[in-house]
């Protein structure tokens, strides 16, 4: 992970009968998130059918992309999956500002953060 890279990973389980209804929104916010967040670099979803939830994967440029996200778009769709859904956890991974961990936090949807420790990253040299 670049040093200013955030990524995000997050859990909705779905109330009963709302599964299809919580897909159809992340596929809205896929579209929102690709079409208004220039500085959102990978959103990617995982149903698990069995447990009726959703795995979202987000990768954000920096702290002001993510900042961005929940303001926007996060925001905008946060009330109707409230609704539906039950959030969290959510892992916020990398240098999060204090004021975006205050506002995670707030939204009580089970918000923890670590800061980026070490790893690597294969490049896909010599493809075609």
């Amino acid at each position: 992970m670049k040093s200013q890279e955030i990524t995000v990973f997050y859990k909705w389980t779905a109330k009963p009968g709302k599964f299809d209804e919580l897909k159809a929104i992340y596929e809205d916010v896929l579209e929102q998130m690709r079409d208004t967040e220039p500085d959102a670099l990978k959103m990617e979803c995982y149903f698990d059918d069995d447990q009726n939830a959703i795995f979202v994967h987000d990768l954000f440029k920096d702290g002001a992309a993510l900042g961005t996200h929940l303001m926007g778009t996060a925001a905008h769709h946060f009330p109707q999956l409230a609704e539906i859904a039950a959030p969290g956890p959510f892992f916020f991974c990398g240098d999060i500002p204090e004021e975006l961990k205050q506002a995670a936090i707030g939204m009580n949807m089970g918000a923890e953060f670590g800061t980026h420790a070490f790893g690597f990253e294969r490049s896909e040299a010599g493809t075609a």
